[in-house]
């Protein structure tokens, strides 16, 4: 059972607060979703839970089977997905992957993966000339395959068509059974699978 716990959780930018008082437990097995209007703090939330950014305020806390751990090893335990996550372009698609591997392991090979969402004809392709639906589909995947318990999305169905949004249901029910899952979106196609919701506007000053 992995946790993350957060304790009157705030965060300010100057003298503005995003958001403040936020008190929450996310636990495996479950997918959530970060709802609220443009501005509201879904990214900032989730780049506090990843570890990228710290609180203003209170406390965020790790556990696993009630063993809590170390902030500077957090990093271990999560795999994101975002539009301000790059990738490496000048990489291959099979590069990237296998360069990923290298320091968070993947939990399938690399031409499997790439069969799954549909890049097995692009695997030797430069990312850069990848269109931006493609682009959308490596960095899900070096997300959704990694060996860790928690998975951050934040909006994972930009720039995807109608193909696109069946392979992230796909990876989804498929891929992420055991583990905690946070998605940040307004978009009701993104986070209909979610079995809770936290709105960020509930948590404005």
């Amino acid at each position: 059972m992995f946790e993350i716990i957060l304790e009157n959780t705030g965060k300010r930018f100057n003298k503005e607060w995003i958001f403040k008082d936020l008190h929450y437990v996310f636990k495996s097995n479950n997918f959530y979703a970060i709802e609220g209007a443009n501005g509201s703090g879904k990214s900032t939330l989730l780049q506090i839970i990843a570890g990228s950014m710290l609180a203003s305020n209170g406390n965020v806390k790790y556990k696993t089977n009630s063993t809590e751990i170390a902030s500077e090893k957090v990093y271990h335990h999560v795999a994101i997905a975002a539009p301000y996550i790059e990738v490496i372009e000048e990489m291959t698609a099979n590069e990237f992957l296998h360069f990923h591997h290298s320091f968070k392991q993947l939990v399938l090979p690399v031409p499997e993966i790439l069969q799954i969402i549909a890049l097995e004809k692009a695997a030797n392709k430069q990312i850069r000339y990848f269109s931006s639906g493609m682009k959308q589909r490596i960095k899900l995947a070096q997300a959704f395959f990694s060996n860790t318990p928690v998975l951050l999305l934040d909006e994972p169905c930009t720039n995807f068509d109608a193909a696109g949004f069946n392979l992230y249901e796909n990876l989804l029910t498929n891929y992420c059974s055991n583990k905690l899952v946070i998605i940040c979106s307004n978009d009701e196609n993104e986070i209909k699978q979610c079995h809770y919701r936290l709105n960020m506007l509930n948590f404005k000053t």
